[in-house]
């Protein structure tokens, strides 16, 4: 018996609506915007460089107040650039064993404090000259204090370092970040709502307690989910491995912890057999979303918005990026790597990106709050476009 399609009570629209001229052209936009990045991903390939700063322009160019808006679906884009650095953040984790991470986690503090103090300590003192609040330069201080994770993890890929022996000590750093960000971020919450005291050490316990559940799992129980998720057919553990990327990453986020921080930890839990089919079948698909991301951030900035500040921006950009190559060097030192490993451990820690975005979304409400979305966009832009092209260029 035959079933005419006519007679199914699901009928996605797509299939239906061949003469729809507003999904034709969502077609042919997100088409361009997919050519357009991969005659980018050629160019950098022939550069010698990674294809990210080239990505970030054409956000750039054809967001708001470029040169051409395309009128993509901002939800779509959005949700994409998302899991795009969910992926960035567990192939990050991949190459990262427990091993490593728990001898992270114990020689990483010194060069950690060293970092928070040269690098958020620039931003609280720019946001202090420009006469903010403590508060709003409280929040710049974060905007400059983390690296970019996803920018980062990219250039590694793209140059080829993933095995070097400064990367190491960058990983550490990272870890020692973006596990900061778990206090960081709920403190400043409650200290823009103006929570009480109580609530904002309740609100802290609860983060640390959710990383630490996260962490003690990917630990404890990793080489039993390696074998649940590692066997099976290609498509099985291509499902598997990105649906508990997500998930993880929810909960993590569900509890005002970075979904970023989650996913990595996923990676790391991998190993053996999983972790290599891992790597192997969800690659294409973190350079597809990772792509996505890149282009996605530069797409939402108005490059007037950026005119007013630009002055501010570079010159933090400057200090900060001094800031960071000098902690780079400072980590990489102490584990008995050469200059030239140092000046590459500190170059690549200059690029800024989705967190620095984060923290100044959060203070959107404040009086400084739009002075200083501008800010933390022209500086992020500057260090994601300087950073890759000053690591690219420091071997």
């Amino acid at each position: 018996m035959t079933l005419a399609l006519s007679e199914l009570s699901v009928q996605p629209s797509f299939l239906f609506a061949a003469g729809s001229t507003e999904t034709a052209l969502a077609f042919l936009e997100v088409g361009a915007v997919a050519l357009g990045l991969a005659l980018l991903s050629r160019l950098a390939a022939r550069l010698g460089i990674t294809a990210v700063p080239l990505y970030l322009i054409a956000g750039l160019a054809f967001g708001e107040g470029g040169i051409a808006r395309l009128d993509v679906s901002t939800e779509f884009v959005a949700l994409a650039a998302e899991i795009g650095v969910l992926l960035l953040l567990f192939s990050l984790g991949l190459e990262y064993t427990d091993v490593e991470l728990r001898n992270g986690l114990k020689t990483g503090i010194p060069p950690g404090l060293v970092d928070m103090t040269l690098n958020a300590g620039s931003g609280v003192l720019v946001g202090l000259l420009l006469g903010w609040s403590w508060v709003a330069a409280l929040l710049l201080g974060g905007v400059t204090w983390v690296s970019s994770s996803g920018v980062i993890s990219k250039v590694l890929a793209d140059l080829g370092r993933l095995g070097n022996r400064e990367t190491a000590p960058v990983l550490n750093l990272l870890v020692i970040e973006d596990l900061a960000m778990a206090i960081y971020l709920p403190v400043m919450a409650a200290l823009i709502v103006g929570g009480t005291f109580g609530e904002t050490i309740a609100s802290v316990s609860l983060a640390l307690i959710v990383v630490a559940i996260i962490l003690a799992s990917a630990l404890r129980f990793g080489v039993r989910i390696s074998a649940r998720v590692g066997s099976g057919s290609n498509e099985s553990v291509l499902l598997g491995v990105f649906g508990l990327v997500l998930v993880t990453a929810g909960v993590a986020q569900l509890f005002d912890v970075s979904g970023a921080i989650g996913a990595f930890l996923v990676g790391l839990a991998l190993s053996g057999r999983a972790e290599e089919r891992a790597l192997e079948l969800l690659s294409p698909l973190r350079d597809l979303f990772a792509a996505t991301f890149f282009v996605f951030f530069s797409f939402q900035i108005d490059p007037a918005d950026l005119i007013s500040v630009a002055g501010w921006a570079l010159l933090l950009a400057v200090v900060t990026a001094g800031t960071k190559v000098a902690t780079g060097w400072f980590a990489a030192a102490r584990r008995g790597i050469g200059k030239k490993g140092r000046l590459r451990a500190g170059t690549i820690l200059i690029a800024r990106g989705e967190f620095s975005i984060v923290i100044a979304a959060l203070g959107a409400s404040l009086t400084d709050g739009a002075e200083l979305g501008a800010l933390a966009a022209g500086y992020v832009l500057i260090t994601a476009i300087v950073g890759p092209l000053a690591s690219r260029f420091s071997s």
